[in-house]
């Protein structure tokens, strides 16, 4: 059984997104996740970057990150996390695109 608390993250994608003022915490006994809104692929690197500074120990990725996108993020933590996925050929929230047609 599980003990201590998981420390985790939602990144998204959204127009006009600012990751400093678009996050929000929800927090479960045993889960603390934050969900964090960024613009592109560059800015949800750097989002990982800091997250991963501050103890966040997994990052879960929007639909709206392709192949590409979810490698960046990767590199970006540099394998000390885990990084997953939900998964979308084409994202509705996106224009029915895929992250990386728009930010690669």
């Amino acid at each position: 059984m599980m003990s201590d608390v998981l420390k985790a993250a939602f990144i998204f994608v959204a127009p006009e997104a600012d990751p400093k003022t678009h996050r929000q915490w929800v927090e479960t006994p045993k889960v603390k996740l934050i969900a964090v809104a960024v613009k592109n692929y560059d800015q949800a690197a750097e989002t990982a970057k800091q997250l991963l500074a501050e103890g966040i120990g997994a990052i879960e990725l929007c639909g709206g990150f392709g192949n590409k996108g979810t490698a960046i993020i990767t590199e970006a933590v540099e394998g000390k996390i885990p990084v997953g996925v939900v998964r979308f050929d084409i994202h509705p929230g996106l224009g029915n695109a895929s992250g990386d047609g728009l930010f690669v």
